[in-house]
């Protein structure tokens, strides 16, 4: 008699891949969206579980967008993401204005000056993941 073992951890239900790739064909977005979504759903979904399965372009397409980079809430209220371009502009200011305020009190004033490239590069970031959950999974929440 085989008992089940009480101590594994659950089994989560796995992904039907070829739905999600139905349902990025037929979305209204350029095929560069619908490769870097593709792209995604091989990582394994917004959390990227299985981001080190990609080769180093693919790994770079879907974790780093320039125009994100470059532009930052700008780009995100362009994409329709209003409320994720309010949430994620407040954290980094709530996290940059008073280590910036440190780093300058501390005679650091070159480095206080590069925070702004921490935010850049949060956007960056973060700009395909919330653009794929938005157009795919139809959350467009504030975090």
């Amino acid at each position: 008699m085989s008992q089940a073992n009480v101590y594994a951890p659950p089994q989560a239900e796995l992904s039907n891949r070829q739905n999600e790739t139905q349902v990025i064909d037929a979305l209204t977005v350029s095929d560069g969206w619908k490769r870097t979504f593709h792209l995604l759903v091989k990582a394994g979904g917004p959390r990227l579980p299985n981001l080190q399965a990609l080769s180093g372009g693919e790994r770079f397409k879907v974790s780093f967008n320039i125009l994100g980079f470059l532009f930052g809430p700008f780009y995100y209220l362009a994409k329709g993401m209003w409320k994720k371009a309010l949430s994620l502009f407040a954290a980094c200011l709530a996290v940059l204005i008073p280590l910036s305020l440190t780093l300058e009190y501390f005679g650091l004033d070159a480095l206080a000056n590069a925070l702004g490239y921490g935010a850049a590069a949060v956007f960056a970031v973060r700009a395909n993941i919330d653009y794929y959950k938005k157009a795919c999974l139809d959350d467009n929440s504030w975090w």
